[in-house]
């Protein structure tokens, strides 16, 4: 049964987030400031990490950056400050989506369940090691079963969400993939899902992969359809 780990220093909303999450079947462990989250995290190694931005101590930035330099743990962050420069540097940070208080109960089950079935999928994956290929593209190479990146010989560090989404770009090179079909493929996501959120992932991708992120040569934008990974060259080789 998936274990999560709850961040909320708020009583009620701890208490009604927990209850609802139980009901689902889930295993839950709760922490209610910064400090504690870290403890738990790494005592539990929880499949899920759902993270309250307003934390006594370390703030929910603090812990997103910690937890994500130690782990590929799935990271929803909840914020009650709707403004787009909290929701981008949560992303930034490592995590995976985010939702703004106050939100519905069931957005947030679905948002949970689209995170581990899609966490689950990726561990069925690398032990069937069903996708071993290598995966060249214009200047990137891009070991699928190490989660390695390099450009022109030099590796890049991508954040975990940051890897699923070009990996998806890379296996479908050349064709464009919507913007639904992103959300659905490397979120899991059916129904919900914030295209704000694809769309700094992308950005992400662009700044550490691009010669220049504002006129985007390997990840182009097909306006109002999705996006494309594109190279003069394509190939990709089997190990």
């Amino acid at each position: 049964m998936p274990t999560i780990l709850l961040v909320e220093d708020d009583d009620t909303l701890q208490a009604t987030i927990r209850y609802n999450l139980e009901r689902e079947g889930y295993s839950v462990i709760v922490a209610d400031a910064g400090e504690a989250a870290l403890e738990q995290a790494a005592f539990a190694r929880p499949d899920l990490v759902i993270l309250d931005i307003m934390l006594p101590g370390l703030d929910g930035f603090q812990v997103c950056r910690q937890l994500r330099e130690q782990s590929t743990v799935p990271i929803l962050i909840l914020t009650a400050r709707d403004t787009e420069v909290d929701r981008v540097l949560g992303l930034e940070l490592g995590a995976d989506d985010y939702l703004t208080k106050p939100f519905s109960m069931r957005e947030l089950l679905a948002r949970v369940k689209a995170l581990l079935r899609r966490r689950e999928l990726l561990a069925r994956e690398l032990a069937a090691g069903s996708s071993p290929d290598i995966l060249e593209i214009g200047p990137l190479r891009i070991d699928l079963e190490q989660r390695r990146v390099w450009r022109e010989g030099r590796e890049v560090a991508l954040k975990p969400r940051e890897f699923d989404l070009l990996a998806y770009l890379a296996r479908h090179r050349e064709r464009v993939c919507r913007s639904e079909e992103l959300l659905r493929a490397v979120w899991g996501y059916d129904t919900f899902g914030d295209f704000r959120t694809l769309a700094v992932h992308v950005h992400g991708l662009r700044e550490k992969l691009e010669d220049d992120p504002r006129r985007p040569r390997l990840i182009e934008t097909v306006r109002g359809i999705g996006y494309r990974l594109t190279a003069r060259s394509p190939q990709a080789t089997r190990r």
